[in-house]
């Protein structure tokens, strides 16, 4: 999906403007900032396997934009940056389903995480679980006093599923 000049025709010659990726992710350029917004609010942002995708979609295009400088990654929703893996849509899938969908899942944190330029998480509200971990992704996270996070499914016995919490516990 769309190399540099792609993302500079959809936001505009100045650096200003919008871009979606599928239905739950907005890409606004801000000069050589660009948002990476998380849009669905009706579900706390919970990540589906269609957002998980756009995320890819979208850091391929800023990571292929000369212009970007620094990417942060926001929430339109009032009371969560992320709430994690969309477990409705998780309920009811196979085990065929779930081993299908975990690259795509994977390939958002990654592309997050892989950014080339600096990345900030803005979070406000809840980051929990996948939430956290995409926050984490970030090279920096700065929180307003409404940030909660934590990693729910360890007081159930599972581990958390994406990579980024093995690789930062590996640099701090």
């Amino acid at each position: 999906m769309g190399d540099g000049a792609a993302v500079e025709r959809a936001v505009g010659a100045e650096g200003e403007g919008e871009r979606r990726f599928g239905e739950f992710v907005v890409v606004r350029r801000h000069g050589f900032v660009a948002e990476l917004a998380l849009d669905r609010p009706k579900a706390m942002n919970a990540v589906s396997t269609d957002m998980a995708r756009s995320v890819a979609a979208a850091c391929g295009a800023m990571a292929a934009d000369r212009d970007v400088r620094v990417a942060v990654v926001t929430s339109t929703h009032v009371r969560a940056f992320c709430v994690g893996a969309d477990l409705k849509e998780r309920n009811s899938f196979s085990d065929a389903d779930l081993v299908r969908q975990r690259p795509v899942a994977r390939a958002a944190y990654t592309g997050v995480l892989e950014l080339p330029m600096p990345t900030i998480a803005a979070v406000h509200g809840f980051a929990l679980g996948g939430g956290f971990e995409l926050a984490l992704s970030c090279d920096l996270i700065v929180a307003d006093r409404t940030a909660v996070v934590g990693l729910p499914e360890v007081s159930v016995g599972v581990i958390p599923g994406g990579p980024t919490t093995a690789v930062r516990s590996a640099t701090i």
